[in-house]
């Protein structure tokens, strides 16, 4: 869970990145492709997350 973590922390930093790209010059190819990259950047960071809630240890007492 720990690395997993880690590399979602990683791909929010890249998706940051990426936005701040696409904003330096907007209207551009590159800013398209850094828009396009950033997408798929949350879309990695989501399924991260799930797998971090799916692996986490539960809790007993909070499932009520």
């Amino acid at each position: 869970v720990a690395k997993l973590e880690t590399i979602e922390e990683e791909l929010r930093d890249r998706a940051y990145e990426r936005l701040t790209d696409a904003a330096a010059r907007p209207d551009t190819d590159a800013a398209r492709a850094a828009q396009a990259e950033e997408k798929r950047l949350l879309q990695a960071r989501r399924a991260i997350a799930k797998a971090i809630g799916a692996l986490s240890p539960r809790d007993p007492d909070l499932d009520d």
